[in-house]
């Protein structure tokens, strides 16, 4: 009896052993990320979610808009229309009484993809087409409200033509000169207590946002189609 029990051991540690050494024919690698990437000055076409004004923005504000064209390189869409882009406010500076335009700067740092995939993005402002009677100032990307030359003109003429009608109602030919020089001059305080006109991006506005340095991405995370 013994004999046998002794048998079965020996049985049951040699099957041990030649399982011990027989070699795994299936392993579980670990997935790979594919890198790829978006060269720095890349343009990116972009639109707000909200309007921003110079007369109520400050900075650190947040800006929120979404990409309004896929970005594509090496026939693969890398950044795709949809894609969220979020910013902060970095400068404001409303118009003077005197001289001076009213100025934004904004910066781009996030980008968010449908799938939850978020990236730090070094992006600045290029261009405003979509917006009226604004300009941008440097390579920062600052946008400036365009000069009012004319309007100020307008002013002072409309309020001296006002000013000569009631002269010469009033007194004849010599009372339309003294009129029209008050008109002018009530004209002229007028422009110089008043503020120049707000920087205002209205939402919808498409903004040219540029890639400042490479963008480097995890392919394996877009999920955007070859």
């Amino acid at each position: 009896m013994n004999f046998l029990k002794y048998v079965a051991c020996c049985g049951l540690v040699g099957v041990t052993a030649v399982w011990a050494q027989t070699p795994k024919t299936e392993t579980q690698e670990e997935p790979t990320s594919t890198r790829v990437s978006v060269p720095a000055g890349t343009r990116v076409p972009v639109m707000l979610k909200h309007a921003i004004s110079t007369k109520s923005a400050k900075p650190g504000d947040s800006v929120y808009a979404q990409t309004s064209f896929p970005v594509v390189v090496n026939e693969r869409v890398l950044i795709p229309a949809g894609t969220y882009v979020q910013g902060r406010i970095s400068k404001v500076e409303r118009a003077g009484r005197v001289k001076g335009r009213a100025e934004i700067l904004i910066h781009f740092s996030t980008l968010i993809y449908p799938s939850g995939y978020t990236v730090m993005l070094p992006g600045a402002i290029e261009g405003v087409p979509g917006a009226e009677r604004t300009g941008m100032k440097d390579e920062e990307g600052t946008i400036q409200q365009r000069g009012e030359k004319g309007k100020d003109v307008g002013t002072v003429a409309g309020t001296a033509a006002a000013g000569a009608v009631i002269g010469a109602a009033a007194k004849g030919v010599r009372g339309a000169g003294i009129g029209g020089g008050a008109g002018a001059a009530a004209g002229l305080i007028g422009v110089l207590l008043s503020r120049g006109a707000d920087v205002r991006l209205e939402a919808g506005t498409t903004l040219d946002m540029v890639i400042q340095r490479d963008l480097q991405l995890d392919g394996s995370r877009l999920l955007v189609a070859r």
